[in-house]
């Protein structure tokens, strides 16, 4: 009988790091169908031999200027911070144990912002200044929800309301800056703040793609503790997870993330708030979602993107796309957890 629970067991968990792994698959094939059609369309569609032979360093009138200098800027801008909003996300919904607690509605976006755009609109400043400062910015955010929030006990819920509550007052913050700066300064600040691949440049990338490169393995190496540390404080660490160290790192990777893509491409509304969430309905319970949750950041970013590029009579930045499909879940969720009683 115990022999049979045993296999029974075994048996699912199988089954369950097949569908992972199925999903997977399935995300970064779709994925990669996406970057292809990034560097494909445009006013132009240029044969896939002519993309390849750009790609390669060979001089094509026409070609080469709008695949290297356009098009491939804007989908790897897309897809490293769609990885990383979808990465944070998740690990943030993980680790506080609510759909709620990310980056978008607990302020770390705003306060990411707030820095850049003072950086772009008071210090006329670009580049590495502007990745800095949000990060730094992002850092002190979470740093601050996290002194306002303490008290006797740990909550999640009174971390999330403060965290609403500041994001609402660095937005205030935003539209003053908006308000002070010059008339020349204010539409690429809005539209930075859309969220938006517009006008993305190979020269802003290499900060984004060092620091996913160098955070994500972080958070995939501690996905497991990540895993207990849903159990609670105190399962967590009777299983012999040191807490405190594990949600430091994961917190400072995963600001570090979302703080470098907000500065790159702006707060693209909801990826990391949808991220998580889908990634956990497509692989299952029970199987590791943390890298289908940043796979599907990706995909999210790069289907919006080619929607607002091509789908309407104008076009419209990535972010305003996401945030049509991310608003309503987000109703959703707080009807349902409301109905709950879990706010």
């Amino acid at each position: 009988m115990r022999n049979e629970t045993i296999e029974f067991i075994s048996a699912g968990r199988r089954q369950r790091q097949r569908r992972g792994m199925l999903v997977t698959i399935i995300l970064a094939v779709l994925a990669l169908i996406l970057c292809c059609a990034m560097l494909l369309l445009g006013n132009t569609i240029y044969p896939v031999k002519d993309v390849i032979r750009a790609l390669s360093g060979e001089e094509l009138k026409g070609v080469s200027f709008a695949v290297n200098i356009i098009r491939l800027p804007r989908m790897l801008a897309g897809l490293f911070a769609g990885f990383a909003f979808g990465l944070a996300g998740y690990t943030f919904q993980t680790m506080l144990r609510n759909p709620l607690a990310n980056p978008n509605v607990i302020g770390i976006t705003s306060g990411s912002s707030v820095a850049a755009v003072y950086c772009i609109v008071i210090l006329h400043a670009s580049g590495a200044v502007v990745s800095a400062a949000s990060v730094i910015a992002g850092l002190a955010t979470v740093l601050l929800i996290y002194v306002l929030s303490r008290g006797r006990t740990f909550s999640i819920g009174r971390l999330i309301l403060i965290g609403i509550g500041l994001q609402a007052m660095l937005d205030a913050v935003i539209s003053y800056l908006l308000l002070i700066s010059s008339e020349k300064d204010v539409p690429s600040a809005v539209r930075w703040l859309t969220g938006s691949l517009n006008g993305s440049q190979m020269r802003e990338l290499p900060p984004l793609v060092i620091i996913v490169l160098i955070c994500s393995p972080v958070i995939i190496l501690l996905g497991k503790h990540l895993s207990i540390l849903e159990l609670g404080e105190q399962s967590a660490t009777s299983l012999g997870v040191g807490t405190d160290r594990t949600r430091i790192a994961l917190i400072v990777s995963s600001v570090c993330m979302v703080a470098i893509a907000t500065a790159t491409t702006g707060p693209i509304a909801f990826v990391s708030f949808l991220s998580g969430p889908i990634a956990k309905r497509l692989a299952g319970a029970g199987s590791s979602t943390i890298i289908p949750a940043g796979l599907v950041g990706v995909n999210l970013v790069l289907a919006s993107d080619l929607i607002g590029q091509f789908a309407f009579e104008y076009r419209f930045p990535v972010g305003i796309i996401t945030g049509l499909l991310g608003a309503p879940y987000l109703i959703f969720l707080l009807i349902r957890m409301n109905r709950k009683g879990e706010l």
